[in-house]
């Protein structure tokens, strides 16, 4: 084998590595994108169970205080009427729902505290995904269109800085305040296309 064939063959391994390359990225992507699917499909049903468990342990709290304040009746009712045992038995039945009671209340409290944060937190990385999704789409859109040898992606940034917000939404507030001063209605800047 002569130099220019070991040359071309290198060549052409290297052609192949940067594709395989490229492919793995791509890979990679979808893969953390489908993980990152999954982790909020899981968050998703554990604020489900949170808040089944939540109604399931208010509706036994309502059913515990009926039952409660029917017993504080019978001990009334028994001690009124100088019964000492049937006090008694009303008391044994009313001090393991008391207690059982005041678990549910716990419960309830660190339940309600867990499904707020974990609301928030859902919120902000659905947020996040959403973002993630697009950036992926993007890049695996860009990488196949250069694939191609398509020239539109080029100087396309997907990303936008809280910073390029700001200005734009104060190119639009002094566009908007020359505007109504000249009877223009604020309009935009001139020139600018939505």
């Amino acid at each position: 084998m002569g130099l220019m064939d070991r040359i071309a063959t290198l060549v052409k391994a290297d052609a192949h590595g940067v594709v395989d390359t490229v492919e793995d990225r791509s890979l990679l992507l979808r893969q953390h994108l489908r993980e990152a699917e999954l982790e909020l499909h899981r968050k998703r049903a554990r604020l489900e169970a949170l808040e089944t468990e939540e109604k399931n342990l208010e509706e036994e709290r309502k059913g515990l205080e009926i039952t409660l304040r029917g017993l504080e009746e019978d001990i009334t009712i028994a001690l009124e009427g100088d019964k000492e045992a049937l006090a008694r038995y009303a008391i044994k039945k009313r001090i393991p729902l008391k207690r059982r009671l005041a678990y549910i209340d716990h419960r309830l409290e660190r339940g309600v505290s867990e499904r707020e944060s974990l609301a928030e937190t859902l919120g902000e990385h659905e947020t996040e995904f959403q973002e993630l999704r697009c950036r992926v789409k993007t890049h695996l859109d860009q990488t196949a269109a250069r694939e191609r040898g398509d020239d539109l992606w080029s100087g396309y940034d997907p990303i936008v800085a809280d910073e390029e917000v700001e200005l734009e939404l104060l190119r639009r507030s002094r566009a908007s305040i020359k505007g109504g001063k000249d009877g223009k209605g604020g309009k935009g800047v001139k020139g600018e296309q939505p």
